[in-house]
């Protein structure tokens, strides 16, 4: 998608640059001049056997280790671009890829984010931090991940406790399911949280989320040079909206309209200023959630890859009313007067 927007504008093919070859430390050469975007590893097993070591792709858990190879590679990538022009800064990358830090940089800046604990190693812990603060409902969160791996959706009252999840149980620790599943015992709830837990873990407060016709509902708008240009709504009848775990698109007009024209500039607003936490990234796709009563939004994750959204053309007024993510992105870094291919 991303080369058919580079021929759209008449650039040449973009050159590949497998995220395996740079783990390898394989040497780049790379003109200058050149714009250069940094894409996502993807499912790749043998970039994922790189970063985290040999395992089965679908494991939870290795995040520290690859945020660390991770990281490490965005410093060769940028050594080797020399004069090159990035279109999204390796070192916004890798904060991004952190949700502690990230968190905090919103919070920083002055960006609404939900309440958040200090940083916890275990389930006993969290759950004491949990009594002394009197929150009942969390998500928790692996300090390194995405696509919702490992995520928690975490409630208790009195004795009673109920955690959802896309992990599963498997041979030797747990592991990725397209499944959503609840577990109603502290005993299965303890077990996951320490295994997640040697990783770091960041725990949110749980904003309740609005919904619309009994489906809860969360925004990705994706924002480039500064603007949000695209937006969609993920709806789903369990906590997680991502939609791989069954989440579906929903009515982006009926949202503008529960929020009312005011509330739809204060969220896009929100989006902007959070954009601007990053100003070296071209493009990041913000998860904003927009809480029950429709009168308050906290952004819940910044993406540093969150632009694959299939046959989304622009919001009025944006700029990029006829064009999909990738094409906004081309024109956008057109205009900064720099020409050639895009790696």
């Amino acid at each position: 998608m991303f080369a058919a927007a580079c021929r759209v504008h008449g650039l040449d093919e973009p050159r590949v640059v497998p995220w395996r070859d740079v783990l390898r430390g394989t040497e780049l050469a790379i003109e200058p001049g050149t714009l250069l975007r940094i894409d996502s590893p993807g499912e790749d097993p043998e970039a994922d056997a790189l970063l985290r070591g040999p395992g089965d792709p679908a494991r939870v858990g290795g995040g520290a280790r690859w945020h660390r190879t991770f990281t490490a590679a965005l410093g060769r990538f940028r050594e080797a671009a020399g004069a090159a022009r990035l279109l999204n800064d390796p070192d916004e990358i890798a904060v991004m890829f952190d949700k502690r830090c990230c968190h905090a940089r919103l919070e920083g800046a002055g960006v609404p984010v939900p309440p958040a604990l200090h940083p916890v190693f275990g389930y006993a812990e969290l759950r004491r931090h949990m009594a002394e603060t009197g929150w009942s409902r969390v998500f928790i969160k692996p300090a390194h991940g995405s696509s919702a791996s490992g995520v928690v959706a975490l409630q208790t009252k009195g004795t009673r406790i109920k955690a959802v999840t896309s992990a599963a149980p498997a041979s030797g620790g747990w592991r990725n399911s397209l499944k959503v599943r609840t577990y109603e015992t502290e005993h299965e709830v303890a077990a996951l949280i320490d295994a997640l837990a040697p990783d770091g873990l960041h725990v949110e407060r749980w904003i309740p989320k609005a919904s619309l016709d009994g489906r809860v509902l969360d925004l990705r708008v994706v924002v480039v040079g500064g603007v949000p240009t695209h937006a969609v709504v993920r709806t789903s009848r369990h906590p997680m909206t991502n939609l791989h775990l069954g989440g579906a698109r929903g009515d982006l007009e009926a949202v503008r309209e529960a929020l009312g024209r005011r509330g739809w500039e204060e969220a896009l607003g929100v989006c902007a200023r959070a954009a601007e936490c990053f100003p070296g990234s071209l493009m990041v796709g913000i998860d904003l959630l927009v809480a029950v009563g429709w009168r308050r939004c906290v952004v819940g994750e910044v993406n540093a890859f969150g632009d694959l959204l299939p046959g989304l053309t622009g919001l009025p007024g944006s700029g990029a009313e006829d064009l999909d993510t990738y094409t906004a992105q081309v024109q956008a870094a057109l205009s900064r007067k720099s020409v050639t291919c895009l790696i």
